[in-house]
């Protein structure tokens, strides 16, 4: 992040106090920025991606979920 920018934009841009500024979450200072942090559904090939990188872990002889 780029927290320099960022401080700038909040309290000489925006005319914010320290305070006011650290208490923001970053969708509110995007918002108060005029940046939209509104993200689209995820699509079928970041999905795809998302289970290659994190692949469920194989049931243990299949005894998980079993009473």
């Amino acid at each position: 992040m780029d927290w320099a920018g960022l401080m700038r934009a909040g309290l000489h841009g925006l005319g914010l106090a320290p305070d006011v500024f650290w208490r923001l979450t970053p969708a509110e200072l995007a918002v108060m920025l005029g940046q939209s942090t509104v993200q689209g559904p995820m699509e079928r090939g970041q999905l795809v991606a998302l289970m290659a990188d994190y692949p469920d872990a194989p049931e243990q002889a299949g005894t998980e979920g079993r009473e």
